[in-house]
């Protein structure tokens, strides 16, 4: 039976993904923010409170972009 065996931990391209993921949160929040002008009631509160947590996220994902930008200055190599 084949061992499986754990893929390298790889943080090369991690600065580059979470900057794609937090543009992506960006524009689900502006589609929320336009979509709630159709909307009412409990549907636009949940939006609201969706984006709220987007909020949230992006603070998060820009603390870790720093982090792995500094991680990469500092000479992390992403090949161990």
């Amino acid at each position: 039976m084949p061992q499986n065996t754990p893929k390298p931990d790889d943080r090369s391209d991690n600065v580059e993904k979470l900057q794609d993921m937090a543009k992506n949160t960006i524009g689900n929040m502006e589609a929320a923010e336009e979509a709630m002008g159709f909307l009412d009631g409990d549907e636009r509160e949940a939006l609201r409170e969706k984006n709220e947590r987007r909020k949230k996220s992006l603070e998060g994902f820009r603390q870790e972009i720093l982090d792995e930008a500094a991680a990469r200055k500092n000479g992390y190599s992403g090949d161990h």
